[in-house]
Order: structure tokens, then sequence, then C-alpha cells
């Protein structure tokens, strides 16, 4: 098969839309449990690891900024908002949110829990 765009779309190539995912997690006494979608590893996953490793940025911000999105597939975090920078008064994500984050991104990667 030759190398195409429609032999690469047969295939599955492209990453499509965001993946719907609930989140939990606890601050203090309390759960939280939020709808959130997670937008596959993809090109832009790529630039956003190159570009943190280039600029000696967050490399795991990044990673959960570029694969973070709302329904429409526009992130929901910059970077910044994740490690505090954007606003020094707000603060880095809370740590078992970031926690929560990285499983269902792993889990749309395919790595974390399975099927039973």
């Amino acid at each position: 098969m030759s190398l195409s765009l429609d032999s690469l779309k047969d295939a599955g190539a492209f990453t499509g839309a965001p993946v719907e995912k609930e989140i939990t997690w606890k601050k203090g006494d309390t759960e939280h449990t939020m709808t959130t979608y997670v937008r596959p590893l993809s090109y832009n996953s790529a630039v956003s690891d190159i570009r943190a490793m280039r600029e000696n940025g967050d490399a795991v911000a990044g990673r959960i900024a570029a694969s973070i999105v709302d329904e429409h597939g526009e992130p929901v975090f910059t970077p910044g908002d994740i490690t505090g920078e954007a606003d020094p008064d707000r603060g880095p994500l809370d740590g078992n949110l970031t926690m929560a984050l990285l499983a269902v991104i792993g889990e749309v990667n395919g790595r974390g829990k399975t099927e039973s």
C-alpha cells in the first residue's frame, strides 16, 4: 500500500476527536468529579515535548496542556497554568488533580487501566 492521506486515514493514523473522560480527585476531605476531554497523542503533543526540551520547559506541564482540551478540541491549560507561572497568586495545579489528568492521558493512549 502506498503512503497517502487516504491510506493513512484508512489505517487510523490521525487522532480524530478528543475522548471524553471523567476524572475524580481529592482536595483535603472533598472529592471532586469532572468531565474532561483528552486529545490522543499526536503531532501537537510531539511538538510540545520538543519545545519543552528546547526551552528547558516543563515536559509534564507541556504534555498535560497539549492533551487536556475542551469538547471542541481547544486547550484548557497553558503549561504556565499548570506550573503556576501564569498566575503566581493562583499557584500551580493541585498534585492530586495533576495525577488524575496524567492517568486519563495514559488511559486514552493505551497505557494504564485495561478493560476487564
